[in-house]
């Protein structure tokens, strides 16, 4: 219940936020002075302002995020061998891969994972699951972390956000438009918008965004093909490939909040077309990919 209601407020607030820049801006409306056609300057900022507004707000507050979703806790001091092997081997790795120290978490989870988030390659979160340090060896917690650090150094968390704010503008200008023409051309309104706008608005939102939805998780998977080639170059790539397979043979789904989903280790299990909408590749391809580059 906490987390339903940190995310409702969460989403609260970048709406009010937009809705003020929005009138800071000077656009109220997206119908031009007579009332009769659309604004299409006006319109496009509207879009690109809650396109990339939600999406960069979000990005701004991966960390704290994160940290609230799933209750990791960041390591301040090491209190023991495996807290102190998890802040050696990032640092070791961050040093290696050119990006500032990012801060080192610990989350109880029973499933096998690990994610990366962060505004930026100097200021992210690398955190694990107690499921991973139960179940997998060193040297395959050491490829997952490889792995994280390899998000961060290629930037994939600024890139899939940048990504989402493209879509999700398009979406919101084409939706709009789709229904003006509707609303002008069938249903012959002739000023202000009806209710053929409104419910055409809706469906295109939903048609637009299911589109857009494939269009991103298609760079997320392409994503993680890169992330793995990185990890293997900084851990090994025996040890990247091994902790793939140990993620195979974990009998539990991975499970993380929507908005981490996509920058976990593993990302669950999908066929048919569901596929299309998945954020990480199948880990046979992923290994297959590993073992092609031998």
């Amino acid at each position: 219940m906490k987390r339903i209601l940190l995310f409702l407020a969460t989403n609260l607030a970048i709406i009010v936020v937009l809705s003020i820049t929005l009138r800071l801006l000077g656009v109220e409306r997206i119908l031009d002075a007579q009332g009769t056609g659309l604004d299409i300057n006006s319109l496009l900022v509207f879009a690109a302002v809650f396109g990339f507004g939600g999406s960069l707000m979000s990005l701004a507050m991966s960390k704290w995020t994160a940290k609230r979703f799933t209750g990791a806790q960041v390591i301040e001091m090491p209190r023991n061998a495996q807290e102190h092997w998890l802040v050696s081997t990032v640092q070791r790795q961050a040093k290696v891969a050119g990006i500032g120290m990012p801060e080192v978490a610990i989350y109880n989870a029973p499933e096998v994972n690990a994610f990366a988030t962060g505004m930026s390659k100097n200021n992210a979160l690398v955190a694990v699951s107690t499921g991973l340090l139960n179940n997998m060896t060193q040297d395959e917690a050491e490829a997952v972390l490889a792995h994280e650090i390899s998000h961060v150094a290629n930037g994939d968390m600024v890139t899939l956000a940048l990504i989402q704010g493209v879509v999700n503008t398009f979406v919101i200008f084409l939706s709009r438009v789709i229904g003006h023409t509707v609303d002008r051309v069938i249903f012959k309104t002739e000023e202000g918008h009806g209710p053929a706008f409104w419910i055409t608005n809706i469906i295109a939102e939903i048609v637009l965004g299911v589109l857009a939805t494939i269009i991103v998780m298609w760079f997320s998977r392409q994503r993680e093909f890169r992330a793995d080639a990185g990890g293997a170059q900084l851990a090994g790539r025996n040890k990247m490939i091994a902790a793939l397979r140990r993620l195979q043979l974990n009998s539990q789904q991975a499970q993380l909040p929507d908005q981490l989903a996509a920058f976990g280790i593993s990302g669950g299990r999908s066929a048919g077309l569901a596929q299309l909408f998945m954020s990480h590749p199948p880990l046979e391809e992923r290994i297959a990919a590993l073992q092609g580059h031998e």
